[in-house]
């Protein structure tokens, strides 16, 4: 693999819009998924085509490693896993069973081996209607599904820093929220972090940082502190940034999934998409936090 210069890209994929991103640390694989055309699909680091999951299936807006290698994914219905060695699939967990909305979106893990995760209203999103009202959720590693106390309409990136016991969410239309995170794993003392509208994606460096994605802001991504003061803007690929994963030996790579101007809004009216969207990796000055595996035993 090529080592890239700060502020040099290379492309990976391409897609429609492009959505969930998780790093395979140990096969060096970045899996994202297409929303549209659908599939979770796996490249290397270089962008060398490893090989499509689900394949069909639309909507999927999170997708993470178990620690067994599986590659759980988000989307209409629920969570599913698949098993990369044996080729098994199943469901982690069906929306069916705690709410009355039919898909989720991003996950993080809450480092006791479950995650956190948000609901969003599919139905509504493939009917380009206003949407209802979703949810913040933790699922333990027993599976135990736990709903969070939070003014959140609709979640899209998540993130939990455990040193510094806070956890960020994206409230897509809205503003991106900060919390404090009690023993219990509950959310707190919920605060501004950044008043956009577009918040989308998120990820965290190694110095408590988070960068934040935005489907109206057109090359570049934002960085704020824990606090909210606002960091300097880092330069993208032309198009708006969906999600950013880190990666990497060094923990300094990111990939970025990008969509054309005005993609994100032309799903949310029902507007066909016709340009392509694409899977960037690019060189960050500081390390990012590696996102660990989830720990559910899948049968």
């Amino acid at each position: 693999m090529a080592e890239l210069a700060v502020g040099e890209y290379a492309a990976l994929a391409e897609g429609i819009y492009l959505e969930g991103l998780a790093v395979d640390h140990q096969r060096e694989v970045v899996w994202y998924s297409d929303v549209i055309t659908g599939g979770v699909h796996g490249v290397t680091f270089d962008g060398k085509k490893v090989g499509t999951l689900n394949e069909g299936r639309m909507w999927t807006g999170g997708v993470m490693m178990n620690h067994d290698g599986a590659v759980l994914s988000t989307g209409e219905q629920g969570i599913m896993w698949n098993n990369l060695d044996t080729g098994a699939s199943g469901w982690l967990l069906e929306c069916s069973s705690f709410t009355n909305l039919n898909g989720i979106n991003e996950m993080w893990p809450d480092g006791t081996g479950g995650i956190y995760f948000g609901t969003n209203d599919i139905e509504y999103i493939i009917a380009a209607k206003d949407t209802r009202p979703a949810a913040l959720y933790r699922l333990t590693a027993e599976r135990e599904v736990i709903a969070l106390d939070t003014e959140v309409y609709f979640p899209n990136g998540i993130a939990y820093d455990p040193t510094r016991k806070a956890f960020y969410c994206s409230d897509t239309f809205r503003k991106g929220w900060a919390f404090d995170v009690a023993p219990d794993l509950s959310l707190t003392k919920q605060r501004l972090l950044l008043d956009r509208e577009d918040c989308d994606g998120l990820a965290l460096d190694a110095e408590g940082n988070i960068w934040i994605t935005g489907f109206r802001s057109p090359g570049v991504l934002h960085r704020v502190k824990p606090d909210g003061t606002v960091l300097t803007d880092v330069p993208t690929p032309a198009g708006a940034t969906t999600q950013i994963r880190f990666g990497g030996k060094d923990a300094t790579d990111y990939f970025l999934v990008i969509c054309p101007e005005g993609a994100g809004d032309c799903l949310k009216e029902g507007r066909p998409l016709a340009d392509s969207a694409y899977l960037y990796r690019g060189r960050s000055e500081v390390p990012g936090v590696l996102i660990p595996p989830a720990r559910f035993k899948l049968d």
